[in-house]
């Protein structure tokens, strides 16, 4: 059991505190993605190729795992208005040091400094599900996802357009005063919380991977995870160097605008939002990973034609979307510790875009674009796996720990509220 403090009262979650929640979520993650629509004028920069280029995205991932593991756990020991704003706060400073990056070796340094420096979404999410009353809390988890993937997808859009107006460090720079803002905004709405368990920093981390061991549902959502991620990784990170190369040859601009038609993705988060409410998670999860599987498919077409390239993009953003949300409404019912389960299943979430983001440039190296859209493929086949053991082998919604329906949450900000998602029970298709 993981060590609680007593009830405090519950806090008010309103749909304004909401939307700012999402706003600065998406504004902080951005940060990890601002380089990938720019690697061919990175590797131009520092003189080099476009496997050593791509090392830099998996860099702000390999930091943004570290930060999951080291940083994300302290949400469930220490009041978390004061940790988000920190995190904020160092954000600035190491996006200042990418700015200013003499070289190709500082500037991956400061990436894996950003990634770290980039989890307060991961600290906010948690907060919001404490927050949240449990019939809506697949909802709400799904608004703060699509701030969360607004993030994503305008930061590859924004980065291209800064970087044709004002050079591609401009965008680094721009983030980093606009982290200061944020701070300053998040300690004035974010509420104020009774004083955390006080857990050993040791046994605080540990317990992530202990969860990961003893919780058989959070395992397998954390593979469907990896997977997802390490395709949809797989496919962004080789696009601009596909978008800047023959036959298109599209300035920064216009490769950063392929951001916006992750647009579809966001309608799936709301989709999947509320089907996870209504225990519907089976079905979507599967449906999700066809759709992104099936994504590779078009993607390969677009090698030489756009038409099938776009289609390919926005339906590998709305596969991927329907696993993420669905992933996350399920983990919360895992565990009350919600930071610490956030903290195992985003950084198996993050080792496995790592893994396809690493993959996809030395892939793309030697075999091109149909290499990566083969890769892409193998990742979505894993992902199919897993979304079919939901079938094969159901698990219990709720883990051996977690409080039935109408136990109150100990140790966070809700109280005395029903949870009607918590009770062991197989997931619904």
């Amino acid at each position: 059991m993981v060590p609680n403090a007593g009830p405090t009262p519950r806090l008010v979650l309103t749909n304004r505190l909401v939307t700012v929640m999402a706003i600065a979520t998406g504004a902080i993650v951005a940060n990890i993605y601002y380089a990938q629509p720019l690697l061919h004028q990175v590797s131009l920069a520092f003189s080099v190729g476009s496997g050593a280029a791509s090392l830099v995205v998996t860099c702000a991932q390999v930091g943004y795992a570290a930060g999951l593991v080291l940083v994300v756990p302290l949400g469930d020991r220490h009041p978390r208005r004061t940790l988000v704003v920190g995190i904020f706060v160092m954000n600035a400073a190491w996006l200042a040091l990418a700015g200013a990056a003499p070289g190709l070796v500082v500037f991956e340094i400061a990436n894996v400094a950003i990634g770290a420096a980039s989890v307060a979404g991961q600290v906010m999410i948690p907060f919001a599900a404490d927050l949240a009353d449990p019939a809506r809390r697949g909802r709400v988890v799904a608004r703060l996802m699509t701030g969360l993937l607004i993030g994503v997808l305008g930061a590859r859009t924004v980065a291209g357009l800064v970087a044709q107006v004002a050079g591609w460090r401009a965008i680094y720079w721009i983030s980093a005063g606009l982290m200061l803002v944020f701070a300053v905004v998040l300690r004035a709405v974010l509420p104020a919380e009774a004083p955390r368990p006080q857990v050993p920093y040791r046994d605080l981390v540990g317990a992530s991977f202990s969860l990961l061991a003893t919780e058989p549902l959070l395992r397998r959502r954390a593979f469907d995870g990896a997977c997802q991620f390490a395709a949809f990784s797989a496919l962004w990170t080789s696009l601009a160097f596909l978008l800047s190369g023959p036959p298109y040859h599209y300035s920064k601009a216009v490769i950063g605008l392929f951001g916006l038609l992750g647009i579809a993705g966001v309608l799936a988060a709301n989709v999947a939002g509320r089907m996870a409410d209504l225990e519907r998670t089976r079905i979507v999860t599967t449906v999700a990973a066809a759709v992104l599987t099936a994504s590779f498919g078009l993607l390969a077409l677009g090698r030489t034609s756009v038409v099938p390239l776009l289609f390919g993009v926005l339906i590998a953003d709305v596969g991927a979307q329907g696993v993420q949300i669905t992933n996350q409404a399920i983990i919360y019912t895992v565990s009350e510790a919600r930071s610490r389960v956030t903290s195992a299943y985003m950084v198996c979430f993050m080792a496995g875009g790592a893994l396809g983001s690493v993959s996809s440039g030395l892939v793309y190296a030697a075999y091109g674009w149909d290499g990566v859209c083969v890769l892409g493929t193998g990742y979505g086949l894993l992902l199919m796996v897993g979304a079919l053991a939901d079938y094969a082998r159901p698990l219990p919604a709720g883990g051996a720990d977690a409080p039935k329906a109408g136990a109150p949450i100990p140790g966070s900000a809700t109280t005395g509220s029903s949870d009607n998602e918590t009770g062991a029970r197989p997931i619904s298709g």
